[in-house]
This record gives structure tokens, C-alpha cells and sequence, in this order.
């Protein structure tokens, strides 16, 4: 509940234009409790489904720093993955809103899984 609270209000202040920007350490933070929920739940392995777009973002600047120390040559405009988009020319807005649809298409994807698997668990104690 505490984290709920600390997201939502983090989320009204970071509204456009953002007056707070939530940095390494809330980031952490909150994979943190998603991993210990994960874990208290037996959820782990939809973790790998939610956060594909984190980990899509966090392979790009892997990918550059390897290309571009390795090869010398760049992969994208600029790493992380959402500023490439931005400098290709699309409004920051654009790239948001595309990241939220992505984001919410796999969360929903992945409650699918959640209740399929919890409904076949239903069917067996059913008498």
C-alpha cells in the first residue's frame, strides 16, 4: 500500500511539465517490491513478460556501449531505446504514449496468464 501511495503521488507530480523526476534509487525501489511480490506470490516468471520493455531499454544502452567500444559505430541515435525515437523525430509525448500501449498490452497479457492459471487451479478443488 505504501508503494501504491509513493507511485501515485510521484505519478501527479511527474505529469507534464514534470516537476519531480524519480531517479536510480525510486527505480530500484520499485523493482524491488515487484521482485519480492513476485516472489511471495510464485509469479517469477511473469516478471520476464512485464518487463520486456524495461529490459528492451536497458539492452539498448548495452548494445550501444558494446558496438560502440567494440566496432566504433553507433546502433541508435542515442541510447536509452526512448530518446533514439525522440531524435528520429517523434514528440517525446508520442514516445510515451506508444511505450504506455506496449506496456499495458503485455500487463494485460500477462493478468491473462495469471487468471488462466489460477482458474485451471479452481477447477481441481472444485468438487
Amino acid at each position: 500500500a505504501a508503494m501504491v501511495g509513493a507511485v501515485a503521488g510521484f505519478l501527479w507530480w511527474n505529469a507534464a511539465p514534470a516537476q519531480i523526476i524519480m531517479g536510480d534509487t525510486g527505480s530500484q525501489a520499485l523493482g524491488g517490491v515487484l521482485a519480492a511480490l513476485a516472489l511471495l506470490t510464485s509469479t517469477q516468471l511473469l516478471l520476464i513478460l512485464l518487463g520486456v520493455l524495461y529490459v528492451m531499454i536497458t539492452m539498448s544502452v548495452i548494445l550501444q556501449v558494446f558496438s560502440f567500444r567494440v566496432f566504433g559505430k553507433r546502433i541508435f541515435r542515442m541510447a536509452p531505446l526512448h530518446h533514439h525515437f525522440e531524435l528520429a523525430g517523434w514528440p517525446e509525448t508520442r514516445v510515451i504514449i506508444r511505450f504506455w500501449i506496449m506496456s499495458g498490452m503485455l500487463v494485460a497479457v500477462g493478468v491473462g496468464i495469471f487468471y488462466a492459471d489460477w482458474a485451471v487451479g479452481l477447477e481441481g478443488a472444485l468438487p
